[in-house]
């Protein structure tokens, strides 16, 4: 059975609906970035395919970057505890960051991250997500630019997983049952 027609699946956002949305993103991040050349800051591994399309929208010139960290591991909650995986290969001092990401939830991991980049004297740092879990947040994160607020469930598609698995789906869909 094909992962695009898996019954276990409830389409949440439909990927024309991501599509257009994107394209309004990159728009108001080129505005706002306009002759200040952002590093682009992916968390990895969920963000690549929205990070992918936004900064293709941001008709400026941008640097692109990408930071792992989990606070996850193989479990469908947070565990609280932030680890980087992997690091930045280019210092960000004096630089205009956006860290891109895919969802915030609880707001522990990014609340994090973003006091992390702040730390290493970035001249700003901001947030862009594509889908914000807020009825989960336990840490209050600014949230710059927003895909999608998103009700209390678990998702999968368009570089979200469970397990590996349901990255390449092209929208955002609902897991019936996780374990199927």
């Amino acid at each position: 059975m094909s992962e695009f027609s898996n019954p276990n699946l409830e389409v949440l956002i439909s990927s024309e609906e991501i599509q257009q949305r994107i394209k309004q993103m990159g728009a108001d991040v080129a505005r706002d970035y306009a002759g200040l050349n952002p590093l682009l800051i992916g968390v990895l591994k969920g963000a690549c395919i929205f990070l992918s399309d936004l900064m293709r929208a941001a008709d400026i010139p941008l640097g692109l970057e990408f930071i792992a960290i989990s606070s996850y591991g193989a479990s469908m909650r947070t565990s609280g505890e932030v680890r980087i995986l992997k690091d930045l290969d280019v210092a960000i001092e004096g630089r205009h960051i956006l860290v891109v990401e895919d969802i915030v939830d609880t707001g522990l991991t990014l609340s994090y991250l973003l006091a992390n980049l702040k730390s290493r004297g970035a001249a700003s740092v901001k947030l862009a997500a594509l889908l914000d879990k807020f009825e989960r947040r336990e840490k209050e994160v600014p949230i710059d630019y927003l895909g999608f607020p998103i009700p209390d469930k678990f998702v999968v598609g368009y570089g979200l997983d469970f397990a590996e698995r349901y990255r390449n789906l092209p929208f955002i869909a609902v897991v019936r049952d996780p374990e199927v």
